[in-house]
């Protein structure tokens, strides 16, 4: 890899690739550990909840 001939897109690019793999372990490790399972199961079927429906405006 020749740094020397990298532009500023390359190197957006590399932090970009660099900081999105940083946060899918910082989720996956978020996600998957024991002691949040409680969190996460409390919300498992909000995306199916229709008792607060969300009120995006009337159409005209």
């Amino acid at each position: 890899m020749d740094v020397e001939s990298m532009t500023t897109n390359d190197w957006l690019g590399v932090f970009y690739a660099v900081f999105v793999f940083v946060a899918m372990i910082y989720v996956y490790f978020m996600v998957f550990r024991p002691a949040n399972k409680d969190k996460f199961e409390s919300q498992r079927s909000m995306a199916l909840n229709d008792d607060d429906p969300i009120n995006v405006g009337e159409k005209r």
